[in-house]
């Protein structure tokens, strides 16, 4: 009797724009992992302090905005330690501007692979965004230590930790899917018109200062300006991040943490479709 062929692979075209293969990503979990480990272990190949750097630069950059922005510009952080309050801003936002810069350059960096062996295309930006999430966890096992000094000796800050620190588990996930659908959108923009990753590194760098990253959201005063920066997506999670752990005399609108929740889910939905589109083309273009 002639064996029957059985396939071990079968890959068929994606019919649907909003089709995406959850079951093949956890098929490929171990190629993830191993892009995962390969992100880290190159990232600091052949330097001598290695992963030390991840403590070593968010530290310059508090004391560097505590003597410009505090001490020259006279920004006040709302009686909370100033030390903790640019720490909590630079954790969440490093995290989304280490993925959504490593995402945006997913067809471009990967071409020569993606050319050559068929694995889920999404595999790539999202072992980035993991991979990101490890350098995220040591530089807020920091903020903890700075966290607990000033628990332990206030002095004459005011630190009110309250019960929405139970969010932060969806306030990272939020952070991760609003890079992720950033990235994989000017990703895939980025092969056809190059001249966007110019354009995205010169944006990232202005939307931190759209961000309450270095000052409190209480301290706008002006109302259309206010209003201006409570859409931007990352406010209500970075507002809830700090009066998570910090408490503050206003709290964050609960509006500002939906909304945000809703423009991540709009705009992964809007990434995957287009790069859905994109990856069935990209190399011709790339």
């Amino acid at each position: 009797m002639e064996n029957e062929q059985q396939w071990t692979t079968v890959i068929k075209p994606k019919d649907k724009l909003l089709s995406v293969d959850f079951g093949e990503i956890w098929r490929y979990r171990d190629l993830l992992t191993l892009f995962v480990k390969r992100n880290i272990i190159t990232q600091y190949k052949q330097t001598i302090l290695g992963p030390l750097w991840w403590f070593i630069q968010p530290l310059m950059t508090v004391v560097m905005y505590m003597v410009v922005f505090n001490g020259i510009a006279g920004i006040g952080t709302d009686n909370r330690p100033q030390a903790l309050f640019y720490l909590g801003g630079i954790c969440c936002w490093q995290y989304f501007s280490d993925c959504l810069t490593k995402t945006s350059n997913t067809f471009l960096s990967n071409a020569h692979m993606f050319g050559k062996v068929y694995f889920p295309r999404l595999i790539s930006p999202l072992s980035d965004v993991v991979s990101n999430m490890v350098r995220f966890a040591i530089q807020f096992g920091l903020f903890l230590i700075v966290y607990i000094y000033y628990l332990i000796w206030p002095g004459d800050f005011t630190i009110e930790p309250n019960w929405t620190l139970c969010l932060l588990p969806l306030l990272v996930l939020m952070l991760a899917g609003l890079a992720l659908g950033f990235g994989i959108l000017f990703s895939s923009m980025t092969t056809k018109y190059r001249d966007l990753n110019i354009l995205l590194s010169f944006f990232v760098s202005l939307w931190m200062y759209a961000t309450p990253v270095i000052y409190p959201l209480s301290t706008i005063t002006n109302p259309k300006i206010k209003l201006v920066m409570m859409l931007n997506p990352l406010t209500g999670i970075v507002e809830f991040f700090k009066y998570g752990f910090l408490g503050a005399s206003t709290p964050p609108e609960w509006w500002m943490l939906g909304y945000s929740f809703g423009f991540m889910v709009v705009l992964l939905a809007l990434g995957v479709v287009v790069f859905n589109k994109v990856q069935k083309s990209f190399m011709d273009t790339v």
